[in-house]
């Protein structure tokens, strides 16, 4: 295939925002174009020239965080289900949780992932092993180069890798060679908590109790935890999902480099309040809760000052059945890949970021945090990952028009200003309005570790 000149494009280049073409050979960026001059002369050279005047041309985002349900809950999401999710949203890299059906917790499970992603994955990627109280043979086994990180269930699990063992926590920290990103509640307070409401209003409280039955207290009482086991360690302790106000204050503001201890932030957590479970119901009801309206302004401030280090989505997959009932009975998590980039841009349209925030927080600070190997940013020599999009078409999302398996979407009825029209991954265009391409596959992508 010949090179592709997409020129006069608003991008994003090391945080600032400009005017550029993009020469992409094979796989790769060749070049960066920053003067109508050198376009015309590379005009002549591409064989094929796209102009991107009024659009958008940004990295493609790493998503740090997604559930893609496969292998054992494929009734809901599968890996090539939701990377069509994922290349709809503008995301190229996804990095998938291990509870599933069986738990990606051995070598060998994870290998079957990659084996299984590299046939059906129309995007880059790469799965997190999970911890259990007796598996540490097999994380000493990882390769860093190939495998994102390890996922620790602390204090509160869904699945069966809750690890509760403080001495087996610290044993891990200090053996892990990859980041371990952490999901923090306090089980023996959620406990409690839902035993108060359940006494008040029966087995199943409405979902309106979620966020006091999984609290600020057991959100605070296991991250405030976590860190404390970590002190002493080298290992790079990754927080995931932060959901409260208390909970920023355990981390440093700053640029990411050098920290050891760094925290994600998720779209349902910045987009929505507990006002919403009055419209939306089970719709938001995922674990951390989404909580009250101070804790998502205090969460959108730390977008911007450095405490935040990147925005995950948490993606995951459930039927709308499986969503019925309340804070006890019904499933949570909601799918977010298709519509977690342009959300966040909405946001910065709003003011409570920039653009340039946006794609540190969803493309350069994933690729940095985690090592990515020539991936998260425009740069001549990396890899042809990025999105296009529209930042002039007035649309509403709706369940009809969502990209995943499960069929649903909780930004039903939100109208956006943002749209991503194309998604490029390894230079192969997998995504034209509406359009995707299976026949190229992602890669599993390689850490500089």
């Amino acid at each position: 295939m010949g090179k592709i000149l997409l020129k006069n494009a608003s991008t994003v280049i090391d945080g600032i925002v400009c005017k550029a073409g993009i020469l992409i050979d094979g796989e790769t960026i060749a070049d960066i174009i920053l003067s109508n001059a050198q376009a015309d002369a590379i005009c002549h050279e591409a064989c094929s020239v796209i102009d991107l005047e009024g659009k958008w041309l940004l990295p493609g985002v790493i998503d740090d965080h997604v559930h893609f349900r496969d292998p054992g809950l494929t009734h809901k999401a599968t890996i090539g289900s939701e990377s069509l999710a994922a290349a709809a949203g503008g995301v190229t890299t996804v990095f998938d949780m291990p509870n599933c059906k069986p738990a990606t917790t051995t070598i060998q499970t994870l290998n079957d992932k990659f084996e299984n992603a590299a046939a059906s994955s129309i995007v880059n990627h790469s799965f997190y092993l999970g911890a259990t109280n007796d598996n540490l043979d097999q994380i000493e086994r990882i390769d860093p180069k190939k495998v994102c990180g390890v996922k620790l269930f602390m204090g509160s699990s869904t699945g069966n890798m809750l690890v509760d063992n403080e001495s087996r926590i610290k044993e891990l920290f200090r053996t892990s060679r990859v980041p371990v990103a952490a999901h923090c509640e306090d089980t023996s307070v959620i406990n409690a908590n839902m035993e108060h409401f359940r006494m008040q209003y029966g087995d199943d409280p409405d979902v309106c109790f979620h966020p006091q039955i999984r609290s600020e207290e057991a959100c605070y009482a296991s991250t405030s935890k976590a860190l404390d086991i970590a002190a002493g360690t080298d290992v790079h302790l990754h927080i995931l999902h932060i959901s409260t106000k208390r909970e920023l204050s355990l981390f440093s503001q700053g640029d990411l480099e050098g920290k050891n201890i760094t925290c994600e932030c998720c779209p349902a957590h910045l987009w929505f309040t507990d006002n919403d479970y009055s419209r939306l119901g089970t719709r938001i009801k995922c674990n951390p809760a989404v909580k009250t309206q101070a804790d998502r302004e205090a969460l959108r401030r730390a977008l911007t000052d450095g405490t935040v280090d990147v925005i995950g989505t948490d993606h995951a997959p459930h039927l709308m059945q499986e969503k019925e009932g309340g804070a006890a009975k019904a499933a949570s998590g909601m799918p977010v890949l298709p519509y977690s980039l342009v959300a966040m841009l909405e946001l910065a349209d709003k003011g409570v970021m920039s653009v340039a925030d946006v794609v540190r927080l969803m493309c350069n600070n994933p690729a940095r945090l985690f090592k990515v190997k020539d991936r998260g940013f425009i740069r001549k020599g990396y890899k042809a990952d990025f999105t296009i999009l529209s930042h002039d078409i007035s649309w509403t999302a709706s369940d009809s028009n969502s990209v995943t398996k499960c069929g649903w979407t909780p930004f039903d009825g939100e109208r956006f200003h943002w749209k991503v029209l194309s998604t490029w991954v390894n230079g192969h265009r997998v995504f034209d309005n509406g359009i995707f391409d299976t026949n190229v596959m992602g890669q599993a992508v390689t850490f500089n570790r």
